[in-house]
């Protein structure tokens, strides 16, 4: 599972950079929503900052991120996407698997959301199909990469 969350944080780093620069605003905010806590998050922050950081990018001197945790109350996740997307961030990571990306793509179809997930995006209506996937959600499926022939 560590392979896979470090896949998430590199799409973050890498696909989202140019999104971030377009904005107006002194300096771009990530929002992260979970349907964990931020104590099951700290092994992976380390790894999300440094992609960032090979990106240009340092939280607190040109990037902010706001964490939105669930502590394992999936009830509570459409009420916490709805809350960063009313604080206007530029990228939303969804760190919670299926039920986060669906809480997100309710909230907002707009602002950029990255995920992970190990189901079929096509299948949930999460993407239109992998070579075009369209709206505003983009991640790693790990269903997709196995019907694409990824060797694990």
């Amino acid at each position: 599972m560590r392979r896979c969350e470090l896949i998430l944080l590199g799409v973050a780093a890498a696909v989202w950079p140019g999104a971030l620069r377009a904005q107006r605003k002194a300096a771009p905010v990530i929002g992260i929503l979970g349907t964990g806590s931020p104590r099951g998050w700290a092994p992976f922050a380390p790894a999300f900052h440094e992609g960032l950081s090979e990106s240009g990018y340092v939280e607190g001197q040109n990037v902010a991120i706001e964490h939105r945790w669930a502590e394992g109350r999936y009830d509570r996740l459409p009420a916490l996407a709805a809350e960063l997307v009313s604080r206007n961030v530029d990228v939303i990571v969804s760190t919670g698997g299926l039920p986060t990306a669906l809480a997100l793509k309710g909230a907002t179809s707009t602002i950029p959301i990255v995920f992970r997930l190990g189901a079929d995006v096509v299948e949930l209506g999460l993407a239109a199909s992998f070579a075009r996937p369209g709206g505003n959600l983009t991640g790693v499926s790990l269903e997709s990469m196995r019907k694409c022939g990824a060797d694990w």
